[in-house]
């Protein structure tokens, strides 16, 4: 029977760079995906620097675009652009990040076994085999059997997507519209020959994405029935009273729901989370993991559920407050990683913070 000092279950962006690190330490690690890869997966396929800044080595072969100037329009009516010098989003597809982050996590040392299933009960199997783990990290996602097993409390966003051939317009550029999906926004993401148009919300939103993407396409100049690689998903919230952690289990990105909540990007969470876990296998104090995911995510995380009240119910007052120049200093530095949230800024920029988390506490009293 084979033995691991780690069994990481799932091969996106939380369990391969989970499984990277600790391979590159020297631990023995089983990484296992379900899926034959190379695969796709529904999401945007933007990684903010932020993002970009938490993984040990660089993702330039699988970036398509790089994003300096984000375009914001409310209601399909009012816009602005601002720009920035460095880049704010890399764009990739989630095809080719994926296989490549589960190739370093080999490259590094892990035994990478995809189209295989696991099996967590009292015994430990992967395709029928017992193996034996100390650790299990859990990576598999919101449906996946280990947030099952750790007993999270999820809650659940929605949202749709499709591809269009790429208008140069987008190239450089991330478009988002406010105020036209309740509880969310829609989206215009430029990739190398194509751009990804999306749009997700509230859960309760699910009947109606159909036809806030064919108006978001219109308001483009795309014919919504023309997209290609059309898929529809679910982002997994962490509630308050979830756990990240249970006996000898580590959960992991959207396992753990640690889908940002305005936003809804994960990549940024995956990565931390995933590095989290990793010192936590390593150093052997899984029980500190829980305690540190939520001291590194939990500020963060409470300012974007704040402001995502606030555009819900005043996305007017909230459009203005993003418009400021002031406002945008800080969204840049946070997108690029400059600040770890929101009440890290100082001086007079905290001035729309202020109005914007005013807004947020009366939206959501």
């Amino acid at each position: 029977m084979q033995r691991f000092d780690a069994l990481v279950v799932g091969a996106g962006p939380a369990g391969s760079t989970a499984a990277y690190r600790l391979a590159a330490a020297g631990a023995s690690v089983l990484l296992v995906d379900k899926a034959r890869f190379p695969r796709d997966k529904p999401c945007g396929g933007g990684l903010t620097t932020r993002a970009v800044r938490m993984l040990p080595f660089s993702v330039e072969p699988v970036v398509e675009d790089i994003v300096h100037t984000f375009e914001l329009r409310l209601g399909y009516g009012k816009s602005f652009e601002r720009t920035s010098e460095q880049p704010l989003c890399l764009m990739t597809q989630r095809r080719r990040l994926d296989h490549f982050l589960a190739r370093k996590a080999q490259e590094a040392g892990a035994d990478f076994r995809d189209g295989v299933r696991v099996e967590l009960g009292e015994e430990l199997r992967v395709d029928g085999e017992p193996v034996l783990a100390d650790v299990i990290v859990g990576a598999d996602g919101a449906n996946g059997i280990t947030s099952r097993v750790a007993g999270a409390e999820l809650g659940y966003g929605v949202a749709l997507e499709g591809n269009a051939p790429l208008d140069r317009r987008y190239r450089g550029k991330l478009v988002l519209e406010l105020g036209v999906v309740p509880g969310g926004y829609g989206w215009v993401f430029p990739k190398g020959d194509h751009a990804n148009f999306g749009v997700g919300g509230w859960e309760s939103e699910g009947p109606r994405l159909r036809e806030h993407l064919r108006r978001l396409c219109e308001q483009h100049g795309v014919d919504a029935a023309e997209l290609t690689d059309l898929r529809g998903y679910r982002l997994p919230f962490r509630r308050a009273s979830s756990t990240v952690a249970s006996t000898k289990l580590l959960l992991v990105g959207d396992a753990a729901g640690l889908v940002d909540p305005l936003s809804g990007d994960g990549m940024y969470e995956a990565f931390v989370s995933a590095k989290l876990a990793a010192e936590a296998v390593l150093s052997g104090d899984l029980d500190a993991y829980a305690q540190r995911v939520l001291a590194e995510l939990g500020p963060l995380h409470a300012a974007s559920w704040t402001a995502k009240y606030a555009l819900d119910r005043f996305p007017r007052l909230t459009f203005a407050i993003a418009r400021a120049p002031l406002a945008w200093s800080v969204i840049a530095r946070l997108v690029r990683g400059e600040l770890k949230d929101p009440s890290a800024a100082r001086g007079l920029s905290r001035a729309p913070l202020r109005a914007l988390d005013a807004l947020g506490r009366l939206a959501a009293a």
